[in-house]
């Protein structure tokens, strides 16, 4: 319980000799009213106002961090749609080669195909590491997260303060 003290001097003098004595409760104000005069009811308005705000501003902050994040995923999948495609031109060189058997000039044809195969499926294969690169830095809205902890942490304060009813 709080002490508060009920006399107290002001600065131009007007209280000199008043003496210190304590209050164990402050008096409260008329019954349905707040302190400063405003209604319960207008109390729960405001209270309920705070709490869509907070709710609104956690969404729009969820959904700017989840753009930038689409944005990362976008530019990651570039490299696997180059890997893809990729992957698919060098299918031909297999099937080319394949079908032309043996030639070259100092080579066999089907080995010099071959080789370009090989080439090709590394090309793919760099393109699809870096697009799992990219994609691999993706992350978690973490301000959003902590932010919406922060509030429910809050929420639970409160909960917890308030009297029971019964």
């Amino acid at each position: 319980m709080v002490r508060v003290n009920s006399a107290q001097k002001s600065t131009n003098g007007s209280r000199e000799g008043a003496e210190w004595s304590s209050v164990n409760s402050i008096p409260l104000s008329e019954e349905g009213t707040a302190p400063d005069g405003q209604s319960i009811g207008a109390l729960v308005k405001d209270a309920t106002t705070h709490l869509s705000t907070l709710v609104r501003s956690e969404v729009e902050l969820a959904k700017s961090e989840l753009a930038g994040e689409v944005k990362k995923a976008l530019k990651g999948s570039v490299f696997f749609i180059l890997a893809l495609s990729v992957l698919v031109f060098s299918l031909f060189f297999l099937f080319f080669t394949a079908a032309e058997g043996l030639h070259a000039l100092g080579l066999w044809r089907w080995a010099a195909f071959g080789i370009v195969f090989l080439a090709m499926l590394l090309v793919a294969g760099l393109f699809g590491l870096l697009g799992f690169l990219k994609v691999r830095k993706l992350s978690a809205p973490k301000r959003t997260m902590a932010s919406l902890k922060e509030t429910k942490n809050i929420t639970k304060r409160r909960q917890s303060e308030e009297p029971a009813e019964g």
